[in-house]
């Protein structure tokens, strides 16, 4: 049947039952849609754009929460960082020489405090990050969801980034610098950043142990995140929540 043909049939059909039926008993969109469709006219909505702005919060909440979960459960525990080569914290570069020289006279053992001390404290900070991002993915509005979905592989773990680092970072610092102030050796490393600072080998936020572990930990963080969103999205299907399967599968549709 030819596609006038067939929504002038519907039209002329659906006022022979109204007759007989109350108005709100049909759906006029979705009978003359239907129609439509199976004549070969325009398709329904598929996909994103099919979506709720409902279901993408749900889902983009979801996995973010999934994802801050994940980091502070890997990170957030004993060798955390230091067993985990992706974001174990090392000297700085610029103080490799320094490193060098401490092994030279025989320090060796005191740098490897120094780098354990600095990833411990890593790990004693990572948990305090569990309040401020849960706060984050509450925050987040509709409008944001739609359009981190579709901004890329890691889209949502930047959205936490630009969020909520500056929280972060104030909530770090404090647990951060008292793990690294019982290293003896902390006082050592703020000497050398600081005296290699002024000639322009390190960056003045690196100058301290405190702030240089801070960032290390919070790149930690977000790195683990951002592989967890990566997993949602690379395998929507073989997710165990509904609304994940549902809004990230329809990206591939």
């Amino acid at each position: 049947m030819r596609p006038i043909a067939a929504v002038t049939l519907a039209l002329a059909l659906a006022a022979v039952l109204a007759l007989a039926a109350p108005a709100h008993a049909f759906d006029w969109g979705e009978m003359l849609k239907g129609v439509v469709n199976k004549s070969g006219g325009q398709s329904s909505a598929s996909g994103v754009d099919a979506l709720s702005g409902a279901d993408i919060n749900a889902a983009l909440k979801e996995a973010l929460t999934r994802g801050a979960d994940a980091a502070v459960a890997q990170l957030g525990v004993k060798d955390g960082f230091l067993r985990n080569p992706k974001v174990k914290i090392p000297l700085p570069p610029t103080l490799k020489k320094a490193d060098k020289a401490l092994r030279m006279v025989g320090m060796g053992d005191e740098a490897d405090e120094l780098v354990v001390a600095m990833n411990r404290a890593a790990e004693a900070a990572v948990p305090e990050a569990k309040a401020l991002l849960v706060d984050a993915v509450r925050q987040m509005s509709l409008a944001d969801a739609r359009q981190i979905l579709t901004g890329g592989d890691d889209a949502a773990t930047k959205y936490f980034r630009k969020v909520s680092y500056d929280k972060l970072e104030q909530r770090f610092l404090p647990v951060v610098k008292r793990t690294t102030d019982k290293a003896q050796l902390a006082a050592q490393y703020n000497q050398l950043a600081g005296q290699a600072a002024q000639l322009g080998l390190v960056s003045a936020r690196d100058a301290n142990v405190e702030g240089y572990v801070t960032r290390k930990a919070l790149d930690g963080l977000f790195f683990v995140i951002a592989e967890e969103e990566r997993a949602i999205r690379k395998d929507p299907l073989g997710q165990s929540s509904r609304i994940l399967r549902s809004v990230f599968g329809a990206l591939g549709q």
